[in-house]
């Protein structure tokens, strides 16, 4: 019985959030920004990645 009563509030949620009109809707297309990137972007975390392992090493 509580099977029935859950499938019967599902159906009916179900429906609930399907109701409104039946025109098609209208989807913008996103606008995509990319900023420029710098040259030393791609460089400055592997530097940062080097000094962490060579303070770890130092510490050893």
């Amino acid at each position: 019985m509580k099977k029935l009563v859950l499938a019967a509030a599902l159906v009916g949620a179900a429906s609930a959030a399907s109701a409104g009109s039946l025109a098609e809707p209208v989807v913008e297309a996103p606008v995509i920004i990319e900023e420029a990137a710098g040259s030393s972007d791609g460089i400055l975390l592997p530097l940062l990645l080097l000094v962490v392992v060579a303070a770890a090493a130092a510490s050893n």
